[in-house]
């Protein structure tokens, strides 16, 4: 089941073959906000499926005919660091000028799992969805889009066992981790994390894959300007979802409609981009306006943003 918000009141739908079925329509038990839905849990899943199934008239609508938004519950996001070895060996390897290998990739691999896990959240008021306009940023020259999958999730919880992690994913969908590469500021174990967070550094959607995905299992790509430049699975994250559930949720409270996103892999400009003899970095690989960034996966549809 893929769900959608859609409309200028921003109501909960089911995208099904090219149309948007208004659940609330159907059947009135069924929350017609996406954080309401998410947190009536099971009932309110296997009610979206009858009403699926029983959709008529003027519950149903086709999709291209209604503008379909972010599918954000407004709630915290976690962005997964450096969790794909061979992006994380492409950063080393370009910095350092030395050749990207299997074995650079291995030692990444153990490196990373050896220091443990590293993150940051998005803290916006509005993120973009499919076919938004995302304003290039003034503050950098070096803007990099990050392809990823994310986890929506189902129910409260903290101190949650990675063992648990299937009993408290709702869905899974796409996201687009804008990012500045420069501007960085003095490294520190805390900063104010300006270059993950501007407006719009953010794209979530087209929908929430609910109840038919193995979250860690995959497959996506990314593409700029038709360029295939990511293709990646979420089965070769370093921590994968539970882990990183169960190292957020230590004293803290998880609700319904937070999102974990789980990192990116190589394929990025900044790992991708091997600096001058003299220090500075090429820019034909970072993003320029007018650029056009899709996100995609088979299993989930895509995003993509034009950037002015």
């Amino acid at each position: 089941m893929k769900i959608v918000v859609f409309g200028p009141d921003r109501r909960v739908g089911a995208l099904e073959g090219g149309k948007v079925i208004d659940l609330n329509r159907v059947d009135s038990s069924i929350p017609s906000d996406l954080t309401a839905m998410i947190a009536a849990g099971k009932p309110a899943i296997e009610a979206a499926k009858k009403a699926i199934a029983k959709a008529s008239g003027d519950a149903v609508c086709d999709a291209a005919s209604v503008r379909l938004h972010a599918p954000w519950p407004g709630k915290r996001i976690a962005m997964v660091g450096g969790n794909f070895a061979d992006h994380l060996a492409g950063m080393e390897a370009n910095q350092h000028g030395t050749p990207l290998t299997g074995d650079a990739i291995a030692k990444a691999h153990a490196a990373a799992r050896s220091k443990g896990h590293w993150g940051f959240w998005k803290v916006l008021d509005e993120v973009a969805a499919n076919g938004d306009e995302v304003p290039f940023p003034k503050k950098t020259e070096y803007l990099d889009y990050e392809g990823e999958v994310a986890i929506v999730i189902g129910k409260r919880g903290k101190d949650i066992a990675a063992s648990q992690v299937a009993d408290y994913v709702w869905g899974v969908t796409l996201v687009n981790d804008w990012s500045c590469r420069d501007g960085m500021g003095i490294p520190r174990s805390m900063s104010y994390n300006g270059a993950k967070n501007f407006d719009r550094s953010c794209t979530i959607g087209p929908c929430i894959v609910v109840g038919e995905l193995d979250f860690q299992n995959v497959p996506a790509q990314t593409r700029v300007n038709g360029q295939l430049r990511q293709d990646f699975n979420t089965k070769d994250m370093i921590f994968n979802f539970g882990e990183v559930l169960e190292y957020l949720s230590k004293d803290f409270t998880f609700v319904p409609g937070d999102i974990i996103s789980g990192g990116t892999a190589k394929g990025t400009a900044a790992d991708q981009t091997k600096r001058n003899a003299d220090g500075t970095r090429p820019k034909d690989l970072f993003l320029k306006p007018g650029d056009v960034v899709e996100i995609s996966s088979p299993q989930i549809g895509s995003i993509s943003n034009k950037l002015v």
